[in-house]
């Protein structure tokens, strides 16, 4: 790997937001593509920082420190990939759910996803099922991921996949759904095409159903 891919590699898994910046600029003026710093030191550092998630050895304040570092590095990159026509995985509406106002973990998944080449559109929190039909037909997106932190507020979940199954969309979009309160047995009941305990598996769910 290259030196400089490396240092933004390590500056991730640091959470160093300032040098992860400084050195994706350093790349690009090295003539670096824009995909090759964005696949090789932005995409694999958090992949490993799911990796540590996973194993125990990080926890979510670390995971949010190391997503925001390679936030600095992708506002960065972003434009040129624009120009370069760098095409995501997928395009992900991502919300939480009518009456929850609970962003934590939605923000989480928000930037976990798009340090994995996800298109992110974020509907922010007390989303109608609306919302998420006009994000799939005037956005295109093509996956709608919905958290619910309360359990008075889960049933908000199938009435989206219900709006969706409505208005002729859902066979047109794949639907993850997350949250402390959820189950897999949940997720099967309302019809959802999968569910994700944390932000690293939501990344690795979303890769599945893209």
């Amino acid at each position: 790997m290259n030196t400089i891919v490396t240092e933004i590699y390590e500056s991730v898994l640091d959470g160093a937001q300032k040098v992860t910046a400084a050195k994706v600029t350093e790349a690009i003026e090295s003539g670096l593509t824009a995909e090759t710093i964005l696949n090789d030191g932005l995409v694999k550092a958090m992949a490993e920082v799911g990796r540590l998630f996973e194993e125990g050895e990080y926890f979510v304040p670390e995971m949010l420190i190391a997503a925001r570092a390679m936030q600095s590095g992708l506002t960065i990159l972003k434009p040129i990939l624009v120009a370069e026509d760098f095409k995501p995985i997928g395009k992900v509406a991502a919300g939480t759910v009518k009456g929850d106002l609970h962003d934590i973990g939605k923000n989480l998944v928000c930037m976990m996803l798009e340090g994995a080449s996800f298109e992110i559109v974020d509907l922010g929190t007390d989303v109608k099922p609306e919302q998420f039909i006009e994000a799939v037909r005037e956005q295109g997106c093509n996956i709608i991921a919905m958290s619910a932190l309360l359990t008075t507020t889960m049933p908000n979940m199938k009435a989206t996949i219900e709006a969706l199954k409505e208005a002729g969309l859902r066979d047109q979009v794949k639907v993850m759904v997350g949250g402390a309160p959820l189950t897999d047995s949940f997720a099967a009941e309302i019809g959802a095409d999968g569910y994700s305990p944390d932000a690293s598996q939501a990344v690795a769910l979303a890769r599945r159903l893209a």
